[in-house]
């Protein structure tokens, strides 16, 4: 049974709530999509599994479809997803140029998710009026933003009418319409092999948002991406479900700066409107003219706010943090260019290093600098897992923790990335626990402890990872997280065994 039902909020417009107290892991919205297809701004991909296809100069390439040569893989010739629009292609006589930006974008291919949409409307009319009609789309606001809406207008509303010919089918409005519920609604989704797409869901669509969520999502390729809305954690009767539209592990500005880019509203929540974000520090800096200060924002909500200590008198501007944060992100981005290599494992932390007179240890920056690092110790040459000393395992270890606390404030409970990082911490833990037992400093009964720790976080991190579809990236490591924990549980039932 469902646990949730659509009401009015005077701030948020439509939004669910509780039916009823649901406990953390309980499903409170599961739907199928309305239409899923090739996301915004996509290279050319087959237009049923979403893998990228390589097109030659002048469009040469084999993966075309065989009626009307848009792009659709061998594997998907037959894909009942592509048949309807086909048609259109076919009939008009479209021809797929199979041009490509400079950026590696394919606009000609803008046009499919919204043909999918109108398509999908027709076949369902009532659904549309009942779930779709209503969904915010912000188009006066989008129209503002005159490159990009004229682009859309152009490459969709102008290339469905005109040479797709549908003209007395689709208004120039109902299209517009559509783009911009996309924009405003639409989830990135992945196939089995982790291609990514966009769907549309007109239930889950319509949650509120907030930086602190209280549930999350699953969406299940191998059943036609079905997805399934959970509870995070407990959650009381009328209790408003709320879920993040941005990065959680983002800083308050840039989380800011892409609400209003791409959702066209004031982020309030209690994380953002506090300048420690809530006792985090994830967005504060050091202060340059004192020993102990930190430099928090006077209105975080304010981008033009001046930026004052909390110890000395000094302060400084909006435009002298922007310009800080602009040069540290360059340089993030700059070594996250680069192949995974023991050097760039070496320059991640020559960075982080850096910044410790810069920023907050748990500042933004710094936590995705602590996340590149987790992922390279143990899998790069030189800094595989049987080569770590016990002080590099311990370093990880502490890595690990630092990211969790402070996912422990932002996405309190069932989460997937808190999930991953606790499987990322047993690794180390389960190594220093063998290696001390091996030089003598770990007796068996505190192996058997330490070890039965290790099974606790496990035990954790499948809890929440049991929720993900098989097939998907996540579902896999729910196996093998399985599997550590039931080897562990063996080598504990062994030292009980010698005792």
């Amino acid at each position: 049974m469902i646990k949730s039902r659509v009401e009015v909020d005077p701030v948020f417009g439509r939004s669910l709530v509780t039916n009823e107290p649901v406990k953390n892991g309980e499903t409170v919205v599961e739907e199928s999509p309305f239409a899923l297809g090739p996301k915004q701004n996509s290279g050319i991909v087959c237009l049923a599994c979403y893998r990228d296809l390589i097109f030659g100069e002048g469009g040469d390439s084999l993966d075309r479809c065989e009626k009307c040569d848009w792009p659709l893989c061998s594997a998907c010739l037959d894909a009942p997803i592509h048949m309807e629009e086909c048609e259109i292609f076919a009939k008009a006589k479209v021809h797929f140029a199979g041009n490509v930006s400079e950026e590696g974008v394919c606009t000609q291919l803008d046009c499919i998710t919204p043909l999918r949409v109108l398509l999908a409307k027709e076949a369902d009319p009532e659904r549309w009026e009942r779930e779709i009609a209503h969904m915010e789309h912000h188009n006066e606001e989008r129209r503002k933003l005159s490159d990009v809406w004229n682009a859309d207008f152009v490459n969709i509303a102008q290339y469905l009418r005109g040479p797709c010919r549908l003209a007395d089918r689709f208004s120039e409005d109902l299209i517009m319409q559509v783009v911009g519920i996309l924009e405003v609604n639409a989830f990135e989704a992945r196939t089995t092999q982790g291609y990514g797409l966009r769907c549309l869901y007109p239930i889950t669509g319509i949650l509120a948002h907030n930086c602190v969520p209280n549930t999350f999502r699953t969406i299940h390729p191998s059943e036609g991406y079905k997805i399934r809305l959970r509870a995070m954690c407990d959650l009381d009767e009328g209790q408003q479900l709320q879920h993040s539209y941005t990065y959680t592990l983002n800083g308050t500005a840039q989380r800011q700066e892409d609400l209003k880019a791409g959702k066209f509203f004031t982020c309030q929540c209690e994380r953002c409107k506090d300048p420690t974000e809530l006792g985090t520090n994830f967005s504060t800096f050091k202060c340059s003219k004192c020993e102990d200060g930190w430099l928090l924002p006077a209105d975080p909500l304010d981008s033009t706010c001046d930026w004052k200590c909390t110890l000395c008198t000094f302060k400084t501007s909006s435009n002298a943090i922007k310009k800080a944060l602009s040069v540290m992100q360059s340089e993030v981005a700059d070594i996250q260019a680069m192949e995974p290599s023991p050097q760039k494992l070496q320059e991640t932390e020559k960075l982080m290093r850096k910044y410790r007179v810069v920023v907050h240890p748990f500042h933004f920056i710094q936590i995705g600098l602590r996340q590149n690092l987790i992922e390279m110790y143990g899998r790069v040459a030189e800094y595989e897992l049987a080569e770590l000393p016990d002080v590099m395992l311990e370093h990880k270890e502490e890595l690990c923790r630092h990211v969790l606390r402070v996912l422990d404030v932002f996405e309190p409970g069932l989460s997937r990335t808190r999930a991953m990082m606790l499987y990322e911490l047993h690794v180390p833990l389960v190594l220093l626990a063998k290696s001390g037992f091996i030089a003598g400093v770990v007796s068996a009964d505190q192996l058997k402890r330490k070890l039965l720790d290790v099974i606790a976080i496990l035990k954790e991190s499948i809890n929440i990872l049991q929720y993900e579809d098989e097939e998907t990236q996540e579902g896999q490591l729910c196996k093998v997280a399985q599997q550590a924990m039931e080897q562990l549980t063996q080598s504990v039932d062994g030292l009980t065994g010698d005792e």
